[in-house]
């Protein structure tokens, strides 16, 4: 009689829902477990649009804008010719003209400088002029033009022929450091590499016809 009464007390008690039954507390316990332990799989769906980028790699906007840019050239001199097609008497131009230098013990041309554009000649008495200094080919056509005009100012019967850049010299930086023995040894056929003679790898270009050298810092010659 008395297990009778407390069994309909209980039931009263878990309809009023003042007391949990055995098996809602089992649940709880079974939901309380899966929510402090971890999912035992990594594979968790993400929200459209979502993603996590891997730590060891570089992001994407950063690489596409190292390929964009690339490297960038400095020009930092030009060396250009011109003939004037009538023989020079070199100590005359010496001895009539300013900013000029000759010492034929020494070199066998007149040294000649300008201001604006900034550039250096080297005159020569079979009437040949190298030109070197400027940085841009404007300016190496003007200074070539400056120096044959104080020549003609001189009296000579100059013309103004063959005129040529021969050659560039521009510098690059990589911002990375390079393995010139690495390099050298996958490019051997165009590279020479002494670190005793010379701290630089010399790379020579077929096409186009261009020689660099490369510095284990990363800077280009």
């Amino acid at each position: 009689m008395a297990e009778e009464l407390i069994m309909t007390a209980r039931g009263s008690l878990v309809a009023s829902g003042s007391l949990v039954s055995d098996n809602d507390t089992v649940m709880d316990q079974t939901s309380s477990q899966a929510v402090m332990q971890p999912p035992s799989s990594t594979n968790i769906p993400q929200k459209a649009g979502t993603s996590v980028p891997p730590q060891s790699q570089m992001p994407i906007a950063a690489v596409a804008s190292l390929i964009e840019t690339g490297p960038v050239l400095t020009v930092q001199n030009l060396v250009c010719t011109v003939n004037l097609d009538c023989p020079l008497d070199l100590k005359m131009i010496n001895f009539r003209t300013r900013n000029s230098e000759y010492n034929p013990s020494r070199f066998c041309g007149v040294v000649m400088r300008l201001r604006d554009p900034r550039a250096t000649a080297l005159i020569f008495s079979s009437g040949k002029i190298v030109v070197t200094g400027t940085k841009h080919e404007a300016s190496a056509h003007l200074a070539t033009r400056k120096f044959a005009r104080i020549i003609q100012k001189l009296g000579f019967k100059v013309r103004f022929l063959g005129f040529k850049i021969h050659n560039m010299v521009s510098t690059c930086d990589l911002r990375f450091p390079i393995r010139l023995e690495n390099l050298n040894q996958m490019h051997g056929q165009f590279s020479s590499y002494e670190p005793e003679l010379f701290p630089a790898l010399i790379y020579r270009m077929v096409k186009p016809r261009v020689v660099l050298l490369i510095f284990v810092n990363g800077k280009l010659v």
